[in-house]
């Protein structure tokens, strides 16, 4: 594992020099989880460190559409004004790809009264993590990042298919934990640890999952926030990657049709600042009675969080029974069938493991989420159903099947908007709502296939 040292802004031009440092990307994740923001060159990054953005370039949807008008414009002012961002020095990293020795800085966003602007997802990721800390408790994740690797496509009309590995081959077949068949792409993922290590990201294990190109990459366990810019610098990392060996990363959450979706399961805990102690275990090991409720607030909470969990379309085809996706909200002790798994472990690492969220959320966004749907869970002192200790995928569905049914619920839920903020819920829903509007505009092969002629 590595342990980055904290990085200051009077450590920042040091950094830069030992590294030999010529451009700077000053980004900004936005709802997406795109990397916006600008590229310098490194002595006016020094100069300027007061860089704007409009405000509404972290709250845009994935084709890049803005409402017309409503609730999105009582947040954020329609005279487009400028956000005033501010580098997080402790994100610096290398871009190790780049000709030129480049860095990638982090920005949060503030409004022009230095106050963060709460519809950026690093933003609502803070605040979160400010009310763990405002009860002495200090969050812990762990994400496990599944993703498909492709061929090349250029045309949207056309399925997407495995890669061809080293063999000459395809994969037409599942592969789980193949050892043989993440060998098969040893060049690119040479390639993405080479550059993991350059950027000090905390990668874990790598292994191939069910579906054919299906690959899952796990991080060590850490604060949030920092474990957020992991994820979001390593999706970057090994799109770029894929692409240098003439395919592609996806993490779409159904890329292709008949193989499994893809997830970022999290596992989460909580420390007491105090004593050290995992919240989840009492002093003589047993499971504490805040384990149970924060189990019991994910139960409670996670149908209405499911848009920030599966924010498009798309991810709600994952979704969906005997597709090694959950379709409800039940627990289990090391069942992998349910919604909300607790591993195994002993007293001192005793998690809950969220295994909704899809591969295409934002990171940010649901970290947040999750937490704090386990932070209502503790705080309103919820219990739990029943252990499932069967085969939860015989159960009935209690997640939302539409991005439309899952708006409704997020916006209903006054509970979330009041932790993740009502400025956030009113900006996402309303994007989330353009997007899907776009979504219906197109005709599916689906619809030409079995309506065309028999209706």
């Amino acid at each position: 594992m590595v342990v980055r040292k904290e990085i200051t802004f009077s450590e920042l031009e040091q950094w830069f020099r030992e590294h030999r440092v010529t451009e700077v990307e000053c980004l900004v994740p936005d709802l997406t989880g795109v990397a916006r923001g600008k590229i310098l060159p490194r002595e006016k990054f020094t100069e300027d460190r007061g860089m704007r953005l409009p405000e509404a370039v972290v709250a845009m949807g994935v084709t890049g559409e803005f409402p017309e008008e409503g609730p999105y414009y009582d947040v954020i002012s329609p005279n487009d004004m400028d956000m005033h961002l501010r580098a997080d020095p402790s994100t610096v990293r290398l871009v190790p790809w780049a000709v030129d020795p480049t860095a990638q800085i982090i920005h949060d966003c503030f409004d022009r009264d230095g106050k963060l602007v709460p519809f950026a997802p690093r933003s609502v990721l803070r605040r979160v993590c400010d009310l763990f800390a405002a009860e002495g408790w200090d969050p812990v994740v762990a994400p496990e990042l599944e993703f498909y690797l492709v061929a090349r496509n250029t045309d949207p009309d056309v399925p997407l298919k495995p890669p061809v590995g080293r063999s000459g081959r395809a994969e037409t077949s599942r592969q789980a934990y193949s050892i043989d068949a993440v060998n098969e792409f040893d060049p690119l993922f040479e390639d993405v640890y080479d550059y993991c290590e350059k950027m000090e990201l905390n990668v874990d294990t790598l292994i191939h999952e069910i579906g054919a190109g299906q690959m899952e990459i796990n991080f060590f366990h850490a604060h949030p926030l920092g474990l957020a810019d992991e994820v979001f610098f390593f999706k970057r990392t090994v799109r770029e990657a894929a692409l240098r060996h003439d395919m592609f990363a996806t993490f779409m959450a159904k890329p292709i049709a008949g193989e499994p979706g893809s997830a970022m399961h999290v596992h989460q805990s909580v420390i007491n600042k105090a004593t050290g102690r995992n919240l989840f275990s009492n002093e003589d090991g047993s499971p504490s009675q805040e384990f149970y409720w924060y189990i019991g607030g994910l139960q409670r909470y996670i149908p209405a969080a499911m848009a920030l969990f599966a924010p498009y379309v798309n991810s709600y085809r994952r979704l969906a029974r005997f597709t090694a996706a959950p379709i409800n909200i039940q627990w289990g002790i090391d069942n992998r069938t349910v919604g909300i798994r607790s591993p195994v472990a002993p007293p001192a690492a005793r998690r809950v493991e969220n295994r909704v969220i899809g591969a295409d959320a934002n990171p940010y966004v649901a970290l947040a989420a999750t937490l704090a749907c386990g932070y209502l869970g503790v705080k309103n002192r919820i219990e739990p159903t029943p252990e499932c200790k069967g085969d939860a995928y015989l159960g009935d569905y209690q997640l939302p099947r539409s991005l439309g049914e899952a708006l409704a619920l997020l916006r209903a839920e006054t509970d979330l908007a009041s932790v993740l903020g009502e400025s956030f819920v009113t900006v996402y829903s309303e994007i989330k709502e353009i997007e899907y509007a776009e979504f219906m505009k197109v005709i599916s092969p689906w619809e030409r296939e079995h309506l065309l002629l028999h209706v």
